[in-house]
């Protein structure tokens, strides 16, 4: 592929995946902000139940990237049937491990919320809304797959708009189930507290879902027919669930690994723990911009693979790397201006926190950069089939060498917060070259026979 047509593909890609994962944080921030006037309980409830049920749609996102993968290569290839086996494969897959989060959730709520708490006020409002929101995982495993299947089809803009529909249907029946509305006299909503939230969650993807599934219908040249051979579709979920659980696995242990920092950093006195609070979502929402280039990235990189047209593969990664250190370095750009209006965006905070601010600013200057570098590497080398590399590379950067680092300088050595948090970019650092030299290795190991090791038919 042409070094510009690359760029521009990537581009139309990128945007609509990067508003897609912001239009994801927002509802959560909606339903807070919503839920807030019912009091601290409520907000503690939803707060704890929502980290139960985002752990599970994050697994559940992270199997569908993978199958994302599998997807575009069939479409490189232009195989109907390869791309209607990757489909059912991966639905069967994602839905599989909902159906066993939700029985869990189903048979085992109460253990939970016990082991989460030790608050007995919030152990009904907790309850009330999993009962409700846990059929949101059944949802989610269908439309996942059916995202990465137009994300596969560089049809990104459809997945778009489905946040797009559900977001408002959302906020505002989230609204009036939580608070309750009277029309008139015959007409109105009684008011439900946290279940309203997740009753006006489940009616939207409830919508979004008979959007794509009609986006699927009205596409044209997209037939996804039902497989009928049991052996051949029996190795083809093998081969494709051996591919995509390294990355459920890797999500996982990325996911816990940033909750034990936050733990970790809990530790340290209190202002410089509000300091890091503060600016870890800027951080997070940052990321979404060069995580998005590197998703289309290997979108793309897919799509050659499966075509078998990789003369310029080599030349195409090379140019991911270089504009996600472009996009990485201005995400740098724009942290030094946070710092200058730190004091503007959160008012009224003691003297204290604003030096713990402007002590750690040269630390999420640069951790932008480093995280970026290597959050491309991964998702190139996914593409390429080093899933289970990646979970190694990620495994020991974290939880062998950095997540100890950061326990021994808090608890050992008793420093002050720059250090406890430079061990992050630390991480990135440490990472770094595991990636690059694994990425180069791969592209010049990379051929045709290689691609054709990654077909699951």
């Amino acid at each position: 592929m042409h070094n510009q047509s690359y760029i521009r593909k990537n581009i139309a890609l990128a945007w609509p995946l990067a508003l897609n994962a912001l239009l994801m944080q927002s509802m959560l921030m909606i339903d807070t902000l919503l839920v807030s006037p019912l009091g601290e309980i409520s907000l503690a409830a939803m707060g704890i139940a929502t980290t139960i049920v985002a752990f599970i749609l994050g697994l559940q996102m992270a199997l569908a990237n993978g199958t994302q993968l599998v997807l575009s290569r069939a479409v490189g290839s232009g195989n109907a049937e390869s791309l209607s086996k990757a489909f059912w494969s991966g639905l069967l897959i994602n839905s599989s491990v909902a159906s066993l989060f939700w029985l869990l959730l189903t048979l085992f709520d109460t253990h939970l919320i016990q082991l989460l708490t030790q608050n007995t006020e919030l152990y009904k409002e907790i309850e009330d809304y999993l009962n409700i929101s846990k059929y949101i995982v059944l949802y989610t495993a269908v439309t996942q797959v059916m995202i990465a299947l137009f994300n596969s089809l560089s049809k990104t803009k459809i997945p778009f708009k489905g946040y797009l529909i559900e977001l408002p249907v959302n906020a505002l029946l989230s609204y009036l189930f939580i608070h309750g509305h009277q029309f008139s006299d015959t007409i109105g909503f009684t008011a439900m507290g946290v279940q309203g939230a997740a009753l006006g969650s489940i009616i939207a993807i409830t919508i979004r879902l008979i959007y794509l599934y009609s986006s699927v219908r009205n596409t044209p040249n997209l037939e996804l027919t039902v497989p009928n051979n049991f052996s051949t579709m029996k190795r083809n979920i093998k081969g494709h669930a051996i591919e995509i659980f390294p990355i459920a696995a890797n999500m996982l242990i990325l996911s816990i690994g940033a909750t034990i920092y936050q733990l970790l950093y809990s530790q340290l006195e209190i202002n410089a723990y509000v300091a890091i609070t503060l600016i870890m979502p800027w951080v997070i929402a940052s990321s979404q911009l060069f995580a998005a280039w590197s998703h289309a990235s290997a979108i793309t990189i897919s799509q050659a693979i499966g075509s078998k047209k990789m003369e310029g593969l080599v030349k195409n990664v090379d140019t991911s790397v270089d504009i996600t250190v472009v996009i990485s370095i201005l995400c740098a750009l724009f942290f030094a201006l946070i710092g200058f209006v730190i004091a503007d965006i959160y008012p009224a905070l003691s003297e204290t926190t604003y030096h713990a601010l402007a002590v750690i600013a040269p630390i999420y200057i640069v951790l932008p950069i480093v995280r970026g570098y290597n959050t491309v590497h991964g998702h190139i080398l996914r593409a390429l089939g080093k899933t289970t590399a990646v979970f190694k590379i990620n495994f020991t950067g974290q939880w062998i060498i950095s997540i100890p680092l950061c326990a021994f300088i808090i608890f050992g050595l008793d420093e002050s917060i720059f250090w406890a948090f430079a061990v992050q970019p630390f991480e990135e650092i440490v990472k770094a070259l595991p990636f690059r030299r694994l990425a180069r290795k791969s592209l010049k190991e990379f051929d045709l026979t290689k691609a054709q090791h990654l077909i699951h038919d």
